[in-house]
């Protein structure tokens, strides 16, 4: 796998080697070993999960203030602009974000560390949407910024998403909580 660095430390965009022929493709999603060598991250996943949206469909931005979760994440059908934000106020790039095309063509794959938000918007009909994470799901615990925060100034490429009611809810960016 080939690991890309990104503008914010820690949010790497993963290629993986794929072999190909007249009969399909095959390819490692998941190696712990080829994964912590191209990245330096150690990590273990002790969820996973999979979504399927429609076009138009936004999810996010999502994280969780406790039980923070690292998420690798993937599409196996369709095409996502997948985003995440640094909510590290440690980080040198606090309140930025970095947004990838992920599709069933390119195989990509994004690790999205904890102390980052993260949302994708559908690009294609549907997509199908796996992730890993690293900590479980703590509804008690998780938070949503706005997608459309004006101070973050995600670039979507999408003016009327489709939201759930949840999402519809996010919170502005300078009143939601973030990390040290």
């Amino acid at each position: 796998m080939q690991a890309i660095e990104t503008p914010i430390p820690g949010v790497w965009v993963l290629e993986p080697k794929v072999f190909g022929d007249a009969r399909g493709f095959f390819f490692e999603s998941w190696n712990a070993r080829g994964f912590r060598e191209a990245t330096g991250v150690a990590t273990d996943f002790v969820q996973d999960n999979h979504s399927r949206s429609a076009r138009g469909v936004l999810r996010g931005l999502h994280y969780q203030i406790q039980n923070p979760q690292g998420k690798l994440v993937r599409v196996v059908r369709g095409a996502v602009f997948d985003v995440a934000v640094d909510l590290r106020r440690s980080s040198p790039t606090f309140g930025r974000w970095f947004g990838a095309e992920l599709s069933e063509e390119n195989q990509r794959q994004m690790w999205v560390p904890p102390g980052c938000a993260h949302g994708f918007v559908v690009r294609s009909e549907f997509a199908d949407f796996l992730y890993k994470a690293t900590d479980y799901y703590a509804p008690e615990h998780e938070r949503c910024i706005a997608w459309n925060d004006p101070t973050l100034g995600v670039d979507w490429g999408i003016a009327e998403p489709v939201l759930s009611a949840k999402d519809r809810q996010g919170v502005a960016f300078a009143v939601a909580e973030t990390y040290l």
